[in-house]
Parts: structure tokens; sequence; C-alpha cells
């Protein structure tokens, strides 16, 4: 089973978010951060300030692992946000006892532009402490936007907005023991289509594609396109299948990777003739969860064999393909087909995103039929 494979999101008013950092992480980089400040700090009593709402959870997890006496206390600002700039900022909660002579240490659980810092500093200018020194679990280089030295930092992450471990999004998140990502591909469905030779894939992929407005990414097309175009992928794939040699995955995957960036607002994408094998699978599992989505489900059209015999010899009657009209390699090409996509069923299978579908009847029966598993995803 392929639990690696598998992204548990989750659901905040109307945004989804992915899981980004564990709480066995978050416990380790704690476990460190206490370490540097225990060796610099040695026996003095440091006061641990944190800045809430948000540092709540660190300043528990903290205190807790902190070795040595210390004390504890907390301030809270506030930004006016849609009535005067978020660089004002109001001191709300402030401090109560005195700090003159004291060693100060900030707990922030994130510092991103640094404004909040900016306070801090004004605040404590007047209380005469000996030391003030800055310390976060999480900071995000890119928005920094300051000149204040932090001098403990736990992860540095990119500029993204996150939830979990205190952060929250609007009001909800804070209590999660992990850390969250938000999806930025909010709503996109990814499908993979399947079908034995016959079945009319190519037919329902293209009243799919119009009625869910998906973008349709034939491995076939790709291929074809890069080679005419010889680009230079194309002329990769080219130079290994003219020695008969099968193109490596990864060049494929590359090939599927500049259609997905060509199609970056699609609404989905429908693939067609592409994973083959469990290693491609995985492949486009990650190449999907780098656009921040993921395949949503493997949809195979299932029609008895001797109904696909039938549709390629009344097929072949009139497309001129060899393969269409010998009943041997017809069966031939069904049976690779089941041999291959065994694999690929249990892949999905393991992850609860396969879905057989009746491929006999009328085209509008079998698309409504695709409709219906599609509607549930």
């Amino acid at each position: 089973m392929q639990l690696q494979n598998l992204v548990t999101l989750i659901k905040l008013h109307d945004k989804y978010f992915k899981p980004f950092i564990s709480a066995k992480e978050i416990d380790d980089v704690m476990q460190r951060l206490v370490a540097e400040i225990v060796e610099d700090v040695g026996d003095e009593i440091p006061v641990f300030v944190g800045i809430l709402n948000g540092s709540f959870m660190v300043v528990s997890d903290f205190v807790k692992k902190y070795p040595k006496p210390c004390e504890v206390t907390f301030i809270k600002l506030a930004s006016y946000e849609g009535v005067k700039s978020s660089e004002d900022i109001q001191r709300l909660i402030g401090l109560t006892q005195d700090l003159t002579g004291r060693t100060v240490i900030i707990l922030e659980d994130i510092i991103d532009t640094g404004n909040t810092l900016t306070e801090v500093h004004r605040i404590f200018e007047n209380e005469k402490v000996k030391s003030l020194k800055i310390a976060t679990l999480f900071y995000k280089p890119e928005a920094y936007k300051k000149d204040f030295k932090l001098h403990y930092v736990g992860i540095e992450i990119p500029n993204k907005f996150i939830v979990g471990y205190g952060l929250d999004y609007d009001g909800l998140g804070r209590n999660l023991p992990e850390v969250y990502q938000i999806k930025e591909t909010q709503h996109m469905t990814n499908l993979v289509l399947f079908g034995p030779p016959g079945a009319g894939k190519g037919t329902q992929a293209d009243f799919l594609k119009e009625k869910y407005s998906l973008v349709h990414i034939s491995t076939g097309d790709v291929f074809r396109y890069n080679i005419k175009n010889e680009t230079a992928l194309g002329m990769l794939a080219k130079s290994y299948m003219d020695k008969g040699e099968l193109v490596p995955d990864q060049v494929t995957i590359d090939m599927l990777n500049a259609e997905v960036e060509k199609n970056a607002d699609a609404n989905g994408f429908i693939f067609d003739g592409f994973p083959r094998t469990n290693a491609q699978a995985d492949a486009l599992n990650k190449l999907m969860d780098s656009k921040d989505s993921q395949i949503n489900a493997m949809i195979a059209l299932e029609v008895d064999d001797e109904i696909l015999v039938e549709r390629l010899l009344s097929r072949g009657k009139t497309s001129g393909r060899a393969d269409d009209a010998d009943e041997s390699i017809i069966r031939n090409r069904i049976k690779e087909y089941y041999d291959k996509t065994a694999i690929l069923k249990d892949f999905y299978s393991a992850q609860n995103k396969y879905f057989g579908v009746d491929g006999v009847g009328s085209i509008e029966d079998i698309t409504v039929r695709l409709s219906t598993v599609i509607d549930k995803l």
C-alpha cells in the first residue's frame, strides 16, 4: 500500500491546507532551541515573553522543556487592519513586572515581515533590560523586511500561509499539533483515464474535457508534438526510440510537466496513456504534488473482451489500421492492457482512487456513468 502518496487535506472555512511540518519535527526543533538558549543564558534566570495569540503553544512547550529556573509572561499586540495600515501596531496587554537588568527573550511562533518586532523593540527600549533577544520557531526570510537581529531561528520556511501550532486562519487551526500549508490550487480535478483498446476512451475524454473544462493530455499526442517540433525533450526521446530503447520515465514526466505548466490555470487534467507502471504513477503523484494538487481518481472503462474484439474488427473495416483487422493482434493488445493496468488498479485502489465504469452502451449513457463518478469527487 502506497501510504507515502496519500495527502490528508484539512479544510478551514473556505480553504484547504496540506500537511507541512509534523509534530515530531516541531518537537525536535523546540528541543534544539532550548539547548541553544540554555547554553547562552547559563545560570541566569531569563524572562521569556510570548506574544499573543499565536505564541501560546510555542511558549508552553518551550518552557516545559527548559531545564532551569525561568520566568514567563505575555504581551498582546494587534494591528488595525482595515482601518489603518498593518504597520500600525498597538500594545494591548503589556508587562507588569520590573525588568531592569534582566535578560529578556521573546518567544515568537513566526516572523514574516517583522512589523511586530518594531513595536517589541519600542516597548523594551524603556524597560532598561540587560539584553533583549528574539527567538522564533518559524521564519520566512523572503518576507522579512526589517534589520532587527534574530538570535534563535527554528525552521526557515517559504513565504506561504500556514496554520497549526498556534497559527490560525480566521480563528481556526490554532489547536492543531502540526503545521499545515495552504493548498494554493484549491479546486482542481485530475483524472487518470484508462480503457482497453476499443473501449471508446478517446471519445469519452473529449466529452469530459468539455463538460468539466479539463485539459486532455494524451501521452501519444505529447510525444508526437515534441518530436515533430524538435523540442529538446522531443529530440531526447527520439534518440532513445531510434535505438529501440524505452524512453526514460523522467523524460515523459518532463514533457507532461511542460503541458501542465502551459495550462496552469486549468480546472484540472485528464491524463491519457500515462502512467503505465507503479513507478510512473508515483512520479505523476510527485509532479502533481509539486503543483499543489493531486490525482483525484483513476477511472477505467470496463468492457467485455468479446465486445472489444467485435468493435475493433468493425472499426478495422474503415480505419485502415492493420492492428484493427487481425483478431489475434487485437486479443494480444487487450491482454497487454490488462497485464499493465492490473498493477495500477492495485496502486490506486490502495488509495481509494480506483473507479471502474461500465463501458457498454450508448456514448451518452457511458458519459453519464463517468460523470456520476466525477461529480462525487
